[in-house]
């Protein structure tokens, strides 16, 4: 079986990435949506990971800038993830939990306080995300408050709750 690397997404990985995303969600939407924050403000380009088994991109991830506006009228710079796909062939050998932890170290060295994603709760309660309610944590999707998730990765800093706001982005694939 043939190692799985991962490293940042590089100039000319576009097309392989829209194809994981694609095969792996069986329609457009989360390629579409990769392609439009990789032009947005949100895009952070060291965030935006890919996974590499032999010389084929086998997944993908990426984490782009949110906001967390306080009660208070505050706004937290904080990241989302969106999305997380592994090719179907390749599923089932750790590829997503390797994307995950890679993203979250990352994220964490360049200063970044915490994640959110909105998914599947036991999925992503393996890699330290917690029902974002519990921090009172709403979100401007229509989402169920269940399926939103979160991580600190700087202790106490989603303390105070407060709302997601995501980038506009979200809209069509929300139908917002």
């Amino acid at each position: 079986m043939q190692e799985v690397s991962v490293r940042q997404e590089k100039q000319g990985d576009a097309e392989a990435i829209s194809l994981v995303n694609r095969s792996a969600f069986g329609g457009d939407e989360e390629a579409q949506l990769v392609a439009a924050l990789r032009g947005s403000k949100s895009f952070i380009p060291e965030l935006s990971l890919v996974a590499v088994v032999g010389e084929r991109i086998a997944g993908h991830i990426l984490l782009f800038r949110a906001q967390l506006e306080r009660p208070t009228g505050q706004s937290v710079d904080i990241l989302a993830l969106a999305p997380m796909a592994v090719v179907p062939s390749q599923s089932h050998r750790g590829i997503g939990s390797t994307l995950i932890q890679e993203a979250a170290t990352r994220a964490r060295d360049l200063g970044y306080p915490a994640i959110v994603v909105i998914g599947h709760p036991d999925y992503y309660g393996r890699f330290d995300f917690t029902e974002a309610a519990v921090w009172g944590i709403g979100c401007s999707l229509p989402v169920p408050a269940k399926s939103i998730t979160a991580r600190e990765l700087v202790p106490g800093v989603l303390a105070g709750g407060g709302q997601l706001r995501y980038p506009t982005e979200f809209n069509r694939l929300f139908k917002v």
